[in-house]
């Protein structure tokens, strides 16, 4: 009876992916190296840059709650029409060149066979791991999206209450232990001064004074080359995937307004103390819901397309 139950459990676990056409192993015959191919991609940017993972994170995100997990965020203006890399919320948004890196070396082993999607889903998997998080298997056979139109893009923003953003996310089909995890990717995230400043210009009793004078003192130091700076979202461990947020935001050290009504709460003070208490916890649910957030409004079989170059779309066949 308890071998059914297990049994049934796997089957209720798999079968929305099934649904989706999505499914572990994708490209396992017609192109078997892709994974190592995008893996290898991102071990050599991590060796120099240890930002990328944040970085990865933030186009996942930002891609996955815009028409869905469709690369579209990955499409260059031109002088007929903007994309999504022209609004407000994607305009610092950046590792753009690593998707283009791993593509090409795919199109020449494999053409036309893996999507950009699927290759930034894979990327910040890796980068995820590579940083001292979990590792976790990508359901793949995600399709190109044929549209990316700035006026779309709708995301929610650092000063929101957890009420507020929760919006977002449920709108998406998301829960609030769902955002609450997804936000712990700040683990390895900054913020420029311009996104937190009235936290510090003024008394908050929600941050801890201590944070508060090294915050004014960084963003003091703004200058001409840099007008904007950038602080640590984690203070503690900021280049490694661990549940120090959680920590951090639990002693009033959350440095976005978001980022610290988290701790704040009721609808979430829960999750976070127990992510807090949990490494082991955080670092499970932290891998299922990156694989729901990749799930999200996918296209597959024959929607979209393959594109050959991730920053333009293919071009249009004549009937």
């Amino acid at each position: 009876m308890m071998r059914l139950k297990v049994t049934f459990v796997l089957f209720l676990l798999i079968l929305p992916l099934a649904l989706a056409n999505l499914r572990v192993g994708f490209y396992r015959r017609s192109c078997p190296n892709a994974e190592s191919i995008v893996r290898a991609a991102v071990r050599r940017r991590l060796s120099r840059d240890k930002s990328i993972t944040a970085a990865l994170l933030r186009m996942h995100f930002h891609d996955c709650f815009v028409r869905g997990c469709d690369a579209s965020i990955l499409i260059d203006s031109n002088s007929k029409s903007s994309s999504e890399k022209d609004a407000g919320p994607n305009l610092t948004v950046r590792g753009f060149e690593l998707i283009d890196e791993a593509k090409k070396a795919l199109e020449g082993t494999c053409p036309s066979k893996v999507s950009c999607a699927d290759i930034i889903t894979l990327a910040t998997r890796d980068a995820v791991f590579l940083s001292g998080g979990p590792f976790y298997f990508v359901p793949t056979g995600r399709r190109d999206g044929l549209v990316s139109d700035p006026d779309e893009v709708n995301l929610p923003g650092p000063t929101l209450t957890v009420s507020e953003a929760f919006q977002a996310f449920r709108a998406k089909n998301m829960s609030m232990d769902d955002m609450v995890t997804l936000l712990g990717a700040h683990t390895v995230g900054v913020a420029h001064c311009s996104f937190f400043l009235d936290r510090i210009t003024r008394p908050d009793p929600t941050m801890d004074r201590g944070l508060a004078a090294k915050l004014r003192s960084i963003c003091g130091a703004a200058s001409g080359t840099n007008p904007d700076p950038t602080a640590f979202l984690d203070q503690a461990t900021p280049f490694a995937v661990d549940n120090q947020f959680f920590k951090q935001i639990g002693l009033k050290r959350g440095v976005m307004k978001i980022d610290q009504e988290l701790a704040n709460d009721p609808l979430s003070r829960r999750i976070v103390s127990g992510f807090a208490a949990n490494a082991t916890l955080f670092r499970t649910r932290f891998a299922q819901a990156m694989v729901k957030m990749g799930n999200i409004q996918v296209l597959v079989g024959k929607a979209g397309e393959i594109r050959k170059n991730c920053r333009v779309f293919n071009p249009r066949r004549r009937i």
